[in-house]
């Protein structure tokens, strides 16, 4: 097993830190700044397309892609560390174009699209022309068992029929939004579970989408937004399924796997900015006559941070490597084992450094509040903790029983 960074994914960290602390990091306060001025809380900023610009200059786009006729061609292993540079900032992801949940879409559509729906949808998604949502999780059901999902997708003649609820449906609000994947029901009781639920694309503009609300992150408005969406007799043309029908959960199934390991890659990102921020704000600050990095409890969580990074940063590596070598559905239950691990100790980190921060820490001066109610919605999203605990216990138990 060699974890080791090959050239071309040397040479490409080398030009993301730059384009990170001569583009993203000074543009983090214009960004805010920008929305706050306009009174609208999904503004997209006018300097976030500066920063999508200056990437493509640089050859830093869609960079997650593993087909080479999309992107660099990057392996799992080889993009990890590209996504946890990009994960230091909360604008880094977009700024490439390689933000959720437009990376999990464009994967769909590469794998499942046919060459109209590819032309249609993934061909600007790529050029960041448009943004997309997936439409998954629903109000009424536990939707982290997804064969449970009730939004109806029924057929009448040459057009699909959709009615159903969901919600969380991040970039509904983005001005760039142009199409939705919705995971919905098209099976009856006499099909198997993992049978019933198909995807369709439904262009955002459909009539009867209705945007219910806007759903706060431990109070935060994100600025592409997250939507409770009603769809009430929403019609769209049978050739707007993704595969086929029945395909919902394998389809489903193919785009949390890359979409997991990537989201606990930038995690390794914001921990290790946590990190840096906390060691700076400790050795710059003074309490008592002493600078605060002089306490005991300060440098063990300094320490504790460090090694912390390090164990999380390996299992990951580790997982990328073997998605590259023996494929996703064999690394399964190491997927599961860094969905649990990555949150929870970008969690730590950021409540050290928010503690040594003090008031500034709980606010908007620096990314830690922020990044924490990123990390702490991360344990939830794409599958709940617990989900994943049941797999990695299952796999523990069959192993020891032969």
């Amino acid at each position: 097993m060699r974890l080791e960074p090959t050239a071309r994914s040397q040479e490409l960290q080398e030009r993301l830190l730059d384009f990170m602390a001569e583009k993203v990091y000074p543009a983090e306060a214009v960004y805010r700044e920008q929305i706050v001025a306009s009174g609208d809380p999904h503004l997209h900023p006018p300097v976030m397309e500066e920063l999508k610009a200056a990437a493509r200059e640089r050859g830093l786009w869609n960079l997650f892609h593993p087909a080479p006729q999309y992107g660099p061609g990057l392996t799992t292993l080889e993009y990890a560390p590209l996504a946890e540079i990009m994960g230091r900032s909360l604008i880094g992801p977009e700024a490439t174009n390689c933000s959720a949940p437009d990376t999990g879409n464009m994967e769909v559509l590469t794998l499942f699209a046919d060459e109209r729906q590819r032309q249609q949808w993934l061909e600007p998604l790529l050029a960041g022309t448009i943004r997309s949502a997936f439409c998954m999780t629903e109000p009424e059901v536990a939707s982290a068992d997804p064969t449970g999902v009730r939004l109806r997708i029924d057929r009448d003649g040459d057009d699909y029929v959709l009615n159903g609820r969901k919600w969380w449906v991040t970039n509904a609000y983005h001005k760039n939004c142009a199409v939705f994947l919705v995971f919905g029901r098209t099976g009856d009781e006499d099909l198997p579970r993992h049978r019933r639920h198909s995807i369709v694309a439904v262009p955002a503009d459909t009539p009867g989408i209705h945007l219910r609300r806007a759903l706060p992150v431990f109070g935060y408005q994100d600025p592409e937004g997250h939507a409770e969406i009603e769809f009430i007799d929403v019609r769209v043309p049978v050739g707007n399924i993704i595969g086929a029908e029945g395909d919902g959960f394998l389809i489903g199934q193919a785009r949390l796997g890359p979409g997991r390991i990537h989201h606990c890659m930038r995690s390794v990102g914001m921990a290790e900015r946590a990190l840096e921020l906390m060691c700076a704000r400790a050795s710059a600050r003074s309490t008592y006559g002493r600078a605060i990095a002089d306490n005991a409890n300060i440098r063990d969580w300094i320490a504790e941070s460090r090694v912390d990074i390090e164990m999380l940063r390996l299992m990951i590596l580790r997982t990328a490597w073997l998605m590259d070598t023996a494929g996703n559905k064999e690394a399964r239950t190491e997927i599961a084992a860094i969905k649990v691990a990555a949150p929870r100790i970008a969690l730590r980190v950021l409540d050290r450094a928010i503690q040594v921060h003090g008031a500034c820490g709980v606010g908007d001066d620096v990314p830690l509040a922020a990044m924490w109610a990123f990390q702490r919605t991360l344990r939830i999203a794409d599958g709940p903790d617990e989900v994943h605990k049941r797999l990695l216990a299952q796999r523990e138990l069959d192993r020891i029983a032969g």
